[in-house]
């Protein structure tokens, strides 16, 4: 098979249970790069769906319209895990990633690459003027994130699944091996000529969001874990404050005590061991959680499996 030039474009999309939007993104990006008479190819990566997705990428894979790849994986990974495998196969000199659900409309890419041009930076993140049919525990949650990274990392603070970057980037971010993935967060390791523009932000088409409110929790939390010390530092505040309160009231119990006369009974006993024990715990709850993190780390754990890779005519299979 010969040989395939360099695209200018590598549009990368991770795909989980979208089987009835899948060819409409498709013939919508196709459309574009047409109309702007520049070579591309699009990279799906299928994070193990259950609802014919997969049938529907090999399908895709076959048209000969565009330069197509489907990239199925073997277990279900994430979705920062499963954009970032794409990056990893993306040929293009500058890789746009993108949603599956139809939410970033195709058209806003123009904007995406004109703030590039007139930039020169190496990641443009499209931010949503404003989001259509979220939830409330889902724009919370997201708030909450952004918040995060902003305080404790001081990072922008800003970001989303809609981003355009170069080349370079997306190399050095397909390198990472960390089980748990968080592209927003690896990011500013390597550049900090990031910006930003206005874009539109389309309803929902199909079914609802995969995110949950347990789920939101469980990725706060990794978050919070994986690339912040904030718990182990909230750890020896907390220790330190309490040791100094305790020592205070230890004084002001004696001095009554030998001065005072005054009897102190079995409740402060008690209430002083409940409420130590129970930070006791806490504190080994917290350091568990970063030794399991640790071990897993440890384990080399792969950010994702591949299971097969399709490419128009040529089919592949991997372990």
């Amino acid at each position: 098979m010969e040989k395939q030039s360099q695209p200018d474009y590598s549009v990368v999309i991770p795909v989980y249970n979208s089987v009835d939007s899948l060819p409409i993104i498709t013939k919508e990006l196709i459309d574009l790069f047409n109309s702007i008479s520049t070579t591309f190819e699009i990279i799906f990566v299928d994070d193990f769906s259950t609802d014919g997705s997969r049938q529907c990428l090999i399908e895709l894979s076959k048209l000969k319209e565009a330069r197509i790849k489907s990239i199925l994986l073997q277990k279900n990974f994430g979705q920062h895990n499963a954009t970032i495998c794409g990056l990893g196969f993306a040929q293009g000199n500058w890789i746009i990633t993108m949603d599956d659900d139809l939410q970033h409309p195709t058209e806003e890419i123009g904007k995406l690459i004109n703030k590039q041009h007139e930039s020169g930076s190496e990641i443009v993140y499209g931010i949503f003027t404003k989001k259509k049919r979220h939830s409330l525990i889902r724009n919370i949650g997201s708030k909450v994130i952004k918040g995060s990274s902003r305080l404790l990392r001081k990072t922008p603070g800003e970001g989303s699944s809609f981003r355009l970057m170069s080349n370079r980037l997306a190399h050095e971010l397909s390198k990472h091996r960390l089980s748990f993935l968080f592209i927003e967060e690896i990011v500013t390791w390597y550049t900090h000529n990031i910006s930003f523009v206005e874009v539109d932000h389309h309803p929902r088409r199909f079914k609802q969001s995969n995110y949950s409110g347990l789920s939101l929790i469980k990725l706060v939390s990794n978050l919070v874990i994986y690339y912040t010390g904030a718990p182990l530092k909230m750890m020896v505040y907390t220790g330190f404050t309490m040791s100094f309160i305790s020592l205070i009231m230890g004084l002001i119990y004696i001095v009554k005590k030998i001065f005072f006369n005054v009897p102190l009974g079995y409740t402060s006993l008690i209430t002083a061991i409940l409420f130590s024990t129970s930070l006791i715990l806490l504190s080994l709850g917290i350091i568990g959680e970063y030794l399991s993190r640790i071990y897993m780390a440890q384990n080399q754990r792969p950010p994702w499996v591949v299971d097969k890779i399709y490419q128009s005519d040529e089919t592949q299979n991997q372990d």
